[in-house]
C-alpha cells in the first residue's frame, strides 16, 4: 500500500480502454494532443471525468468514490484491506516496489535530492552548520528506498511509516547501523507499521513530512483528514513534500491495488481543503516516456507572502520635510 511503487498500462484503443495493468507509475491514458488545453482549464478538477483500469468511464470523482466506498464504513475498510493485500504479495525489493522499473530509482532520487537541497537551503539554513537537528517522516516508506538513498544523508533522524509489514522489516534490516554507511549523527529511529489513514504524528517532531507514491491509496476524505492531522507533527516552518504520479486530467482508478492517480488540478483542490499552500513545485525529469508524469510539491501551512511594491509615482515623490 503506502510505499514506492510503479504502475504501467498499455493504451490499446481510441476509447482509452486498457490492457492488463501493473503498478503505480503508469502510462498516461489521456490524449497528449490536448495537454495545453487541459493545463489552462481552472475549473475544479474533481468535476472532471476519469477512467478505471478496465477502461470504464466515470462522470466525475464523486460518482467514482460513491461506487468504490459509498457511505458504508465496511466498504471503505475493504478498499484499504485490498490495497494492503495487493502489496503483501509483492517482493520486498527495489524492483518489486517499483513494479519492475528498478532502474527508475536513480533518476527519482536525483530529482528528489535537487528539490530537497533547495528546500533545506531556503527553509532551514541553520542546519548546514549543525545548529538545527533535522527530523523527517518517510510516509509510505516501503523497504526504505528513499530513506536509505536520500533522507538519511540529510536528516539526523528518520521515522519510517509503512503498513506492509514485510516491507518495513526489510527496511529495518537494511537501515541497521551495520548495514549502511550513514554517520552516527544520522539514523533511522522509528519503524511504524501503521496506514496513513490511521496515523497521527507526535506533535512538533518533524521538519519535513515526506509523502511519496502512496497518497493515491487514500480516499479524498482521508487525504484531507490525514494532512489536517499531520500538520500538528510539523515544527514551526516545517513542510510537507508530496511526490506523486499526475494524471493528464481528472483521475485514473486502479481497481486492483485500490489507488487513484489524480491530476494537478485535482491535487490543488484537495490542498485547498487541507488548508495547505504550495511553497514550491517541480516536475520530475528523466523518467521513461511511457510512464505517468511525476510532480513534487512542497506544501506549507503558512499563507503565501504578498510582496507589495511602491508604484513609480509614489517612489518618485519627494519626501515631506518636517
Amino acid at each position: 500500500m503506502q510505499h514506492h511503487s510503479i504502475l504501467y498500462s498499455e493504451l490499446i484503443a481510441k476509447d482509452f480502454s486498457f490492457a492488463s495493468v501493473r503498478r503505480r507509475l503508469a502510462k498516461e491514458p489521456f490524449d497528449r494532443a490536448n495537454s495545453r488545453q487541459n493545463q489552462t482549464r481552472t475549473r475544479v478538477s474533481m468535476e472532471k471525468g476519469g477512467l478505471d483500469s478496465a477502461g470504464r468511464e466515470f462522470k466525475n470523482a464523486k460518482e467514482m468514490w460513491r461506487e468504490q466506498v459509498g457511505e458504508d464504513q465496511s466498504k471503505k475498510t475493504e478498499w484499504y484491506r485490498q490495497g494492503v493485500g495487493y502489496w503483501e504479495g509483492v517482493e520486498a525489493s527495489a524492483n518489486g516496489v517499483l513494479g519492475g522499473y528498478g532502474h527508475v530509482n536513480e533518476p527519482d532520487i536525483m530529482g528528489s535530492e535537487a528539490f530537497l537541497n533547495t528546500l533545506l537551503s531556503e527553509r532551514f539554513p541553520d542546519a548546514a552548520n549543525g545548529q538545527r537537528h533535522l527530523v523527517v517522516l518517510d510516509c509510505g516508506s516501503g523497504i526504505g528506498r528513499v530513506t536509505k538513498n536520500l533522507l538519511i544523508k540529510y536528516f539526523n533522524e528518520v521515522d519510517l511509516l509503512e503498513p506492509v509489514s514485510h516491507f518495513l522489516e526489510t527496511a529495518r534490516e537494511s537501515l541497521a547501523p551495520e548495514n549502511h554507511m550513514a554517520s552516527d549523527m544520522h539514523k533511522a529511529t522509528n519503524f511504524l507499521c501503521v496506514p496513513l489513514q490511521e496515523f497521527t504524528p507526535e506533535a512538533g517532531r518533524y521538519d519535513i513530512i515526506w509523502v511519496q507514491w502512496c497518497i493515491g491509496h487514500l480516499t479524498d476524505d482521508d487525504f484531507v483528514s490525514f494532512f489536517k492531522r499531520a500538520k500538528v507533527g510539523l515544527k514551526p516552518g516545517g513542510l510537507f513534500v508530496l511526490k506523486e504520479n499526475i494524471a493528464r486530467t481528472g483521475f485514473v482508478l486502479d481497481t486492483e491495488d485500490r489507488s487513484i492517480t489524480r491530476s494537478d488540478l485535482y491535487f490543488k483542490e484537495l490542498f485547498c481543503q487541507c488548508g495547505l499552500h504550495i511553497y514550491k513545485s517541480k516536475d520530475q525529469k528523466g523518467l521513461p516516456e511511457e510512464l505517468f508524469a511525476v510532480k513534487m510539491y512542497a506544501l506549507t501551512t503558512d499563507l503565501p507572502k504578498v510582496h507589495r511594491t511602491k508604484s513609480k509615482v509614489q517612489a518618485n515623490r519627494p519626501g515631506v520635510i518636517k
